[in-house]
C-alpha cells in the first residue's frame, strides 16, 4: 500500500491536488504574518506605555499602511477592505469603551461562532476542512459525492475544531478578567494555531482516505448539494412519430383491386 501522503485517491484527482493545498497553506501563513501586525503593534505598545490612545493610533496606522500595500500588490480589493474594516471595528470598540480588551472582541466572537457552527456543519455533512480544501483546489463540493472522503474530511475537521476550542478556552478567561496584554499575545498566535490545525487535519484526512480511489464503482453517489434530475428526453426531431393513417382514397383503390 502506498504511504498515506502519496495515496492515489482523494484530493489528488482534484484540479491542483495536494500541491494546491500546500500552496494555499503557505500563502495563508504568509498572509497571517501580515494580518497579525496591527494586533502585535497594539499589544506591544499598550504593554510598554499602558496608554490606549497611543496603542490605537499605532494599530490603525499600521492597518491603513497594510491596506495600501495590498492595493499596490494588486490583491483583491474585497480582502483588503475586509482586513481594514476589522481593524477599524477593533479600534472603535476599544476607543468607545476605554477598555483595551475590547480591541480583541471581534476575534473572540469569530472563534465563538466557529465553535458553535462547526458541529452543525459536521452533522449536515459539510466539514469545514472539506470546504477549505475544495476552494483551494478548485474542486468545489464534488468531494461530497464520495462517502469515504466526506468521512475523512470530518475526521480532519475535528482536529481543526479542537485547535479552535483550545484557543477559545484560553481567550475567554483572559477577556473576562481584563488581561489585555495576555489576550493580545494569544490573539497573535491564534492564526498560527489555526494554520497548524489545518495542516494536522489535512494529514488526518490523507491517512483516512488511504489508497481509496473515487473513480471506483459504487464509491460515488449523487451530490447532496445539487438537485438530481432525470436525463432530458430525446430531441423531438428524432422522437418516434406515430404512423400516419392511410388516406381514404388509397384504401378504396386497394378494395377495388
Amino acid at each position: 500500500m502506498a504511504p498515506a501522503d502519496h495515496a492515489p485517491g482523494g484530493a489528488d484527482h482534484a484540479p491542483g491536488g495536494t500541491d494546491a493545498v500546500r500552496t494555499a497553506v503557505r500563502n495563508r501563513l504568509r498572509s497571517t504574518l501580515i494580518d497579525v501586525t496591527p494586533v502585535f503593534g497594539f499589544t506591544l505598545t499598550f504593554a510598554l506605555t499602558h496608554r490606549l490612545g497611543v496603542a490605537l493610533t499605532l494599530a490603525l496606522t499600521v492597518g491603513a499602511g497594510l491596506f495600501l500595500l495590498r492595493l499596490l500588490r494588486r490583491q483583491p480589493v474585497r480582502q483588503a477592505l475586509a482586513f481594514l474594516g476589522v481593524v477599524c471595528v477593533q479600534g472603535l470598540l476599544a476607543g468607545r469603551t476605554g477598555d483595551a480588551t475590547n480591541f480583541f472582541l471581534p476575534h473572540l466572537v469569530l472563534h465563538s461562532v466557529m465553535a458553535v457552527v462547526t458541529p452543525v456543519l459536521l452533522l449536515l455533512g459539510w466539514p469545514p476542512l472539506g470546504v477549505l480544501v475544495g476552494l483551494a483546489t478548485g474542486e468545489r463540493t464534488r468531494w461530497r459525492r464520495c462517502t469515504v472522503r466526506r468521512r475523512a474530511f470530518t475526521k480532519g475537521s475535528l482536529v481543526l475544531y479542537t485547535g479552535n476550542l483550545l484557543t477559545l478556552s484560553v481567550q475567554l478567561p483572559l477577556f473576562l478578567s481584563g488581561q489585555a496584554v495576555a489576550l493580545g499575545t494569544v490573539d497573535v498566535f491564534a492564526p498560527l494555531v489555526f494554520a497548524l490545525g489545518a495542516l494536522l487535519g489535512w494529514r488526518v484526512y490523507r491517512r483516512s482516505v488511504g489508497s481509496h480511489r473515487c473513480d471506483a464503482p459504487g464509491d460515488t453517489g449523487p451530490d447532496p448539494s445539487h438537485d438530481v434530475r432525470p436525463a432530458p428526453a430525446s430531441c423531438p426531431a428524432h422522437a418516434t412519430r406515430p404512423a400516419r393513417p392511410a388516406h381514404p382514397s388509397n384504401s378504396l383503390e386497394r378494395t377495388v383491386q
